[in-house]
């Protein structure tokens, strides 16, 4: 078996009119892990989960989950793998209850037990149509009905849209709860919220323009990121210094700044014997070091803006 449930090579996208949403990604999601998939809004990551689903044919390369281009798939292979997009679109007229019923149809397997134990835990209106319910309501009953099957992989765009600040807290406890009973089942949600991600995902991936700009493990992704801040004797920094592994050195008289990762140690301490140079390093946090490295890139091109098609 191979090693990722989730696996794209050079993938690229674009729309009529040059608009390019996705540009050579390459990215592996491992059997069984939550991988978190942010960036801004427009940044490719709608449009990557429907390329994985076949609801899109890609320009170039490649997208495969379960080992299996989903377009061309047979559907007892589709029925392995569940998604719940960003636009919820359910039948308006049915209750929840009767939607669930109705879906079940659809699936050699359905956990009805489990499908009735979330709508409970979540509040979910029984007795109510689903065209009546709040928005965040009707993307909790989207993710029932994308649980109950006990997918293999299960995707998830903008999990928790639509909700309030205490309620998304409360519904993304209970769905960390519910993943954490997932028997192996592997997860890419995407979010542009970073609290989300810091509390979902284990590994984490930066899109940005189309690309993907940085993949790691959340754990050691902030145990090896540091801001580093550097003063100088005198009144300026020397002319053509720089950290390695920094995006940018941001400059301000004698004072250098600047966000690493993995920075030598070695190199830090040799900093630190030189005279009248002081070195001192601190902890980041995931907002701090998705702001380095997506918020001060320069424009290029329209990647991203078909986003939402």
């Amino acid at each position: 078996m191979s090693a990722h449930a989730i696996q794209t090579s050079d993938l690229a996208k674009a729309f009529p009119g040059g608009v390019v949403a996705v540009s050579g990604l390459d990215l592996q999601v491992e059997y069984g892990s939550v991988f978190g998939f942010i960036g801004r809004n427009g940044a490719g990551k709608t449009t990557t989960l429907r390329l994985l689903m076949g609801l899109l044919r890609p320009s170039h390369g490649s997208a495969r989950v379960l080992e299996t281009d989903l377009a061309a798939a047979p559907r007892t292979v589709r029925a392995r793998v569940a998604y719940v997009s960003q636009s919820v679109q359910l039948p308006g007229w049915m209750t929840v209850p009767e939607l669930v019923r109705y879906a079940a149809h659809f699936y050699d397997e359905w956990d009805a037990d489990l499908a009735r134990d979330l709508t409970k835990r979540w509040d979910l209106p029984t007795n109510r149509a689903v065209g009546q319910l709040s928005s965040g309501e009707q993307r909790k009953a989207a993710i029932v009905l994308a649980l109950a099957p006990r997918p293999e992989v299960l995707l998830l765009d903008e999990p928790a849209a639509g909700l309030d600040p205490i309620a998304r807290r409360e519904f993304l406890d209970e769905l960390i709860a519910v993943l954490g009973q997932r028997d192996g089942c592997t997860v890419l949600l995407s979010t542009h919220n970073i609290s989300d991600l810091e509390r979902l995902a284990e590994h984490i991936g930066i899109i940005d323009r189309g690309r993907l700009v940085l993949s790691a493990r959340l754990d050691e992704l902030q145990a090896s990121t540091r801001r580093v801040q550097v003063i100088f004797p005198g009144d300026s920094v020397p002319v053509g210094f720089n950290l390695p592994g920094a995006n940018r050195v941001e400059v301000s008289g004698p004072v250098a700044r600047a966000i690493t990762r993995a920075t030598d140690p070695v190199y830090l301490d040799a900093l630190r014997r030189k005279p009248g140079v002081r070195v001192d390093t601190f902890p980041v946090g995931l907002e701090e070091l998705f702001i380095e490295l997506v918020g001060h890139r320069p424009a290029e091109g329209q990647a991203g803006k078909a986003d939402n098609l």
